[in-house]
């Protein structure tokens, strides 16, 4: 493990990719993630890879799509307008199996809205925001620490499972600045054959690899959604991740992801020291979802409070998982606006309230 090195979150998270054996980048300049792209065009081609600042989103998705199938570990990063640009590229993608990695360091909106930070992207990360049915494995980080950790991780889903896997931070965490260790990735030891579907040149030994979306016949194209969605279940019984805090004795769970979760949890201790007994559960992916979990504790807890930097979003997922076991309460702001922890006690104060004077 490497020293300590003081970052920001987009500088740690372009150089978690190099480290990690980043052969290609195509991107277009966009707040609040413009220093992960600056910090790539100053590095990346002089240690092993190649940075090409594209004339728009719709390109760099596209030249995505053309590098990752030479079979090399390719990445894009953008904000909210400019992933929505992206969308039918990331449908094309999926729909080919293609590895690689997606970065989203969302700011507030909706349009082009504000450059701080928001969670109202979730939507469209999780449920697929282009056509078509399909799914990218997406991954939460709350610190500058997971912004770089998610990289290594994040790639090698990517080759594990052939799909795009997305990193959906915000504007917030891209920008602060916070003590980052870098592991010893070994990037030829990680490396993964990807020869036999790659376009990496013809060999006699074996027929044309040929990547494509383009499908015709209805029959084919329904044999590939039922691959997707097999692809898709194993990926929920297989790479769930969370955080559990406090919930062994909890009345009330926080739901929170992100950089939200960090402001939830120290909602989380005010309000125990206040007498509530509230946990939390800090989702990792969400992408496949931690629903189990939350399903469970729906069984011995009376309440659950998400809070989220949007109108409401995952909280959804949260009420699908408890399937009305119990009460799903929301807080949240908006338009680029972090919640306070003191708002967040009133809130669970009021619930505790609620609770009591029902009984």
């Amino acid at each position: 493990m490497s020293e300590k090195l003081l970052m920001k979150g987009n500088e740690a998270l372009a150089e978690a990719a190099i480290r990690a054996g980043l052969k290609g980048y195509f991107g277009y300049p966009i707040t609040p993630q413009s220093e992960l792209l600056e910090y790539l065009s100053h590095h990346l081609n002089n240690r092993g890879g190649s940075f090409l600042q594209a004339e728009s989103e719709l390109a760099a998705i596209n030249m995505v799509y053309g590098a990752a199938g030479a079979g090399v570990r390719t990445m894009t990063s953008t904000s909210s307008p400019g992933y929505s640009l992206m969308q039918e590229g990331v449908s094309y993608i999926a729909c080919a199996e293609i590895p690689c990695l997606l970065v989203n360091v969302v700011r507030g909106g909706p349009g082009l809205g504000t450059i701080q930070p928001s969670q109202g992207d979730y939507f469209q990360a999780v449920k697929g925001g282009g056509h078509g049915d399909y799914k990218l494995i997406v991954l939460a980080p709350d610190s500058v620490q997971e912004m770089a950790d998610f990289v290594y991780l994040g790639f090698d889903l990517a080759d594990k499972y052939l799909m795009p896997v997305l990193i959906l931070t915000d504007g917030a965490l891209g920008q602060m600045m916070e003590p980052v260790t870098f592991p010893d990735y070994d990037v030829e030891k990680n490396k993964v054959d990807h020869s036999s579907w790659a376009t990496t040149g013809k060999l006699t030994s074996r027929s044309q690899n040929v990547i494509t979306s383009l499908h015709i016949e209805a029959e084919k194209m329904e044999d590939i959604n039922i691959h997707l969605q097999k692809k898709y279940k194993t990926i929920q019984e297989n790479e769930v991740r969370y955080e559990a805090i406090n919930t062994e004795d909890a009345d009330i769970i926080i739901v929170a992801f992100g950089l939200v979760a960090r402001v939830a949890h120290k909602a989380m201790e005010n309000a125990n020291k206040k007498g509530l007994k509230v946990g939390m559960i800090r989702p990792i992916t969400l992408f496949p979802f931690p629903t189990e979990i939350l399903l469970t504790l729906s069984k011995k807890v009376d309440q659950f409070l998400v809070v989220e930097m949007n109108a409401g979003q995952m909280v959804e997922d949260v009420r699908l998982a408890v399937n009305g076991k119990i009460p799903v309460d929301f807080y949240g702001r908006m338009g680029g606006v972090i919640p306070q922890p003191s708002e967040i006690v009133d809130k669970l104060i009021q619930m505790d309230s609620s609770k009591t004077h029902s009984k």
